[in-house]
């Protein structure tokens, strides 16, 4: 299933630029791996080295934040968005 990935712009070196990337995946974990198939490295800018999301990256399933759904297993529907969204912070 084809799932549209919106990449933030620190992480568009990965994509050549591409701010929207189509990979396939049923669950956000096989989207992501897909997508570092395809884009080699950019996983490991999204999970720590315990598999986990990072604690500054916002992962977004269709408009859903993971942390609040299945986490890496969240389901992503055939034509699904991922959104994933570097924290903010500052003052």
């Amino acid at each position: 299933m084809s799932v549209s990935v919106r990449v933030p712009t620190i992480l568009r070196p990965y994509t050549k630029g591409a701010s929207e990337v189509s990979v396939e995946g049923a669950t956000l974990s096989e989207v992501l791996e897909s997508l570092d198939t395809s884009f080699p490295g950019i996983k490991g800018r999204v999970l720590d080295d315990s598999g986990e999301l990072r604690r500054f990256v916002n992962v977004y399933v269709d408009n859903d934040d993971v942390r609040f759904t299945e986490g890496l297993q969240t389901n992503i529907k055939d034509g699904g968005q991922v959104s994933i969204i570097p924290a903010v912070a500052g003052g």
